[in-house]
């Protein structure tokens, strides 16, 4: 499709680039201005690409977004021996009415999709969220959603969808193609225990906040195994954004940037959105740790290791762990010392789910197994895999 229709990007920043040294990452990415148009987006890696729209935004008014700040920070940082090439393609304007703008949203995701080429996004409410996900609907299989956020914002399906009921509509609307939803860094006060218990019904994954604060690391094998990965701005304590309205609890700036590069180290993740974007206290502070989350996401991405088929590979040791009935079967890649779980994969004409039947899993899942403790991710997958 033709991207004529997205917003240039303003030319205070393409002055503040044009004083930037050579090393810096503005000098070496391609942007869309007044003057050049929308680059091209041959042997490109990664686009960036903001959503000027709030409008979904439960109880708030209308806004109009300004990631002026957002992409100087950016653009001012130094790359590190990266080999990713990338461009900006400015931003999706608010469409006439919200289902315009997620529309647009859908189209232009699908088509990087298609290119191969993962799009790096800033919006506004996380109802933009459901249109980047109706994107990979053209990829027709299945697709786990991870989401870093405090709530787990299923809410109310029989109403208008907005930032707090968007993975309830990922849910419940056709076509079915959600497999699995992780959510990482939920606070139980912000969650009503009817929702908690839908998560558990479901089979989806949760992680409280001080468990993923007490050990970052598990959030590795969960990225390895996402498609998509949300963030929410009001996962990160307000200390961190400079007085932002949030939460005081929360990720703070090394953590949440942690999280961002096990999102880009995935070979699988194909998309990154930060949302909840607002009109900071101090504007410069939150555009600063924004810049430096997709930093370390592309520096992820840059030490991708292509592991994701270890099974057929042959580069990898293969374990047979039998608990009662069921033997598990691991494997190890050689070349990262990763694990992975394989999961009973259920003949039910559902040719979707023939890409799940690998988990990313850890050595102490492994070593649990050995203990007869069959690891929780794995049981949830196959009662997935079964219905």
């Amino acid at each position: 499709m033709s991207f004529e229709f997205l917003t240039p990007v303003q030319d205070e920043v393409l002055a503040y680039v044009e004083q930037l040294p050579d090393q810096a990452i503005g000098k070496q990415v391609a942007i869309h201005s007044v003057e050049e148009g929308v680059p091209s987006l041959e042997k490109v890696s990664v686009a960036i690409l903001g959503i000027a729209e709030g409008r979904g935004v439960f109880e708030e008014e209308d806004r109009q977004l300004d990631f002026a700040e957002i992409r100087k920070s950016f653009y001012g940082l130094y790359p590190g021996n990266w080999f990713t090439s990338m461009v900006d393609l400015g931003d999706i304007p608010q469409g006439n009415s919200i289902s315009d703008t997620h529309y647009l949203i859908k189209e232009v995701v699908a088509t990087l999709l298609q290119k191969n080429i993962i799009p790096l996004i800033i919006g506004g409410g996380q109802d933009l969220v459901y249109a980047q996900y109706r994107a990979y609907d053209i990829l027709e299989r299945m697709v786990n959603l991870v989401n870093v956020d405090s709530s787990f914002d299923i809410g109310d399906t029989s109403k208008e969808m907005t930032n707090t009921s968007y993975v309830g509509k990922i849910i419940v609307n056709e076509p079915y193609n959600l497999f699995n939803y992780s959510n990482i860094g939920y606070q139980t006060y912000f969650n009503s225990q009817e929702e908690i218990d839908l998560i558990e019904r479901l089979y989806f994954d949760a992680y409280r906040l001080g468990e993923v604060i007490n050990d970052i690391t598990v959030v590795e094998p969960i990225m390895r195994d996402a498609d998509i990965v949300v963030m929410d701005m009001g996962a990160i304590s307000s200390s961190f954004l400079g007085g932002f309205k949030a939460s005081p609890n929360g990720f703070d700036g090394r953590e949440i940037c942690a999280i961002s590069r096990y999102a880009g180290i995935s070979d699988k993740v194909k998309s990154f959105g930060i949302y909840e974007f607002k009109n900071f206290e101090n504007e410069k502070m939150a555009a600063a740790l924004i810049a430096q989350i997709f930093w370390y996401f592309i520096e992820g991405v840059n030490y991708r290791s292509n592991d994701l088929d270890v099974k057929k590979s042959g580069n990898s040791l293969h374990y047979n762990v039998p608990i009662g009935d069921d033997i598990l079967s691991f494997y190890k890649s050689n070349k990262t010392g990763r694990w992975w779980i394989e999961i009973p994969f259920i003949s039910s004409g559902n040719n979707k789910l023939q890409r799940h039947t690998l988990l990313p899993c850890t050595y102490d899942d492994y070593e649990k197994a050995c203990n007869q403790e069959i690891p929780e991710r794995w049981y949830k997958a196959k009662q997935k895999n079964e219905v």
